[in-house]
């Protein structure tokens, strides 16, 4: 994709999380992106994201949807203000609450496709409900509880 993903609007300072940090060079670097009401991510794991030949890491999958779900509070909060996620102040969300359940293995070899729904917002907290499929299967659904970042996270 051209278009820049929410991830990417982060600030430098804030942009190192190993799912989702563009200046983590050994992280997962997701991107997310808007498709009408819901976001979406697509990912293709690599041989070592692997938990038993031919299937991925459960911890992957968690870490997948946990960033996506992040990233999707953060671009919903901007768009309920009505501004750009290039406009300041940023608004950065932390995981509160991640639910992750497994409803088939996850083959590896294919990307993987994170859709998010926002089931709630407020000022201060975003729900947001997922699904992680490959080859068009779900194969995890999730719940992603994102809360604005406390002040004592934020750099000096």
């Amino acid at each position: 994709m051209n278009q820049k993903g929410f991830q990417d609007y982060y600030p430098d300072d804030l942009s190192h999380c190993y799912g989702c940090g563009r200046l983590n060079r050994q992280g997962l670097q997701l991107k997310s992106y808007w498709d009408g009401e819901e976001s979406v991510a697509v990912f293709e794991p690599r041989s070592y994201h692997t938990a038993v030949p031919g299937f991925v890491y459960g911890g992957l999958i968690a870490s997948l949807i946990d960033c996506h779900g992040t990233g999707t509070a953060a671009a919903a909060a901007y768009r309920r203000e009505g501004r750009a996620m290039s406009s300041s102040p940023s608004l950065r969300f932390v995981t509160a609450s991640l639910q992750v359940d497994y409803l088939r293995p996850t083959p590896l070899g294919i990307p993987l496709e994170v859709r998010g729904r926002v089931e709630e917002i407020t000022d201060r907290k975003v729900v947001v409900s997922e699904t992680l499929s490959a080859g068009g299967l779900i194969c995890a659904r999730g719940r992603v509880v994102a809360v604005k970042m406390p002040e004592n996270m934020l750099s000096p």
